[in-house]
């Protein structure tokens, strides 16, 4: 099947209201604290106007431009994905934006905002293929309730394979993850950590060993080796590197 821009485009994200001028001057104001936002971090940032069918703005960030510059992934918008991301997993992107559209529209207009999607696919940079997760959430709603513009971030895939579709909402443990093999959205339990187990993370992002958590808790090193084996084994991660970065990408503590 061929693809093209206009496949991205469904019902699920067209604005049947008006965005007039002074919305869009209104908004701009948003890009500059973006812009701010890129100068300060690794990942790149772009932001999707679905009233215009484009990219409003992309950050000069590199991982996401694939050797292009910014200038020129904001004028090429949606055809980007088509020239950068394997055809095979064109299909899969498809299903992501039809199913996570269709989640926003059962969602009430008042928690939207509080929506982000996160997943996993390739770049091809220079034929060669980057896994990266991308996550997006809105900015700016029409008046209609529909997602007029989101901001969307790119940064390296700490898994080893594409999907891992999940949707989030601000202020819930609980989530979302979207199954491929069914089709829907299946609910996901979220994870709580004890006060104890918070402690150890935050005094784990801070640089603490774990002789200088022991004696700060006042717990006895195999303790806290305990503990932390159990957080491990909560975020299925292999070090406390990786358990703080997941955990940290979930504001998990």
């Amino acid at each position: 099947m061929i693809h093209t821009v206009d496949s991205f485009f469904i019902d699920g994200n067209m604005i049947s209201s008006v965005i007039s001028e002074e919305d869009y001057r209104n908004a701009f104001s948003e890009l500059t604290t973006l812009e701010a936002l890129a100068r300060m971090t690794y990942p790149s940032l772009y932001v999707i106007d679905y009233n215009k069918k484009k990219f409003m703005y992309v950050s000069d960030n590199p991982l996401f431009l694939c050797g292009n510059t910014s200038d020129e992934v904001k004028k090429a918008g949606y055809s980007f994905y088509l020239q950068h991301v394997p055809l095979e997993e064109i299909d899969m992107l498809l299903e992501i934006n039809r199913a996570g559209f269709e989640f926003y529209a059962r969602t009430p207009i008042v928690d939207r905002k509080q929506l982000m999607i996160s997943y996993e696919f390739h770049l091809l940079n220079k034929r060669r293929k980057i896994l990266v997760n991308h996550k997006m959430t809105p900015l700016r709603l029409a008046r209609d309730g529909s997602v007029w513009l989101a901001v969307c971030v790119v940064s390296f895939s700490s898994y080893k394979d594409t999907g891992h579709i999940e949707m989030r909402q601000a202020g819930l443990s609980d989530y979302w993850r979207y199954s491929l093999e069914h089709h829907k959205w299946e609910h996901v339990n979220g994870l709580k950590f004890s006060d104890r187990e918070k402690d150890m993370l935050l005094l784990s992002a801070r640089g603490y060993k774990i002789h200088e958590i022991a004696e700060r808790l006042c717990y006895s090193v195999d303790a806290v080796k305990f503990h932390r084996q159990q957080i491990f084994n909560l975020l299925k991660a292999n070090n406390i590197t990786e358990a703080l970065e997941i955990a940290s990408k979930y504001k998990l503590f």
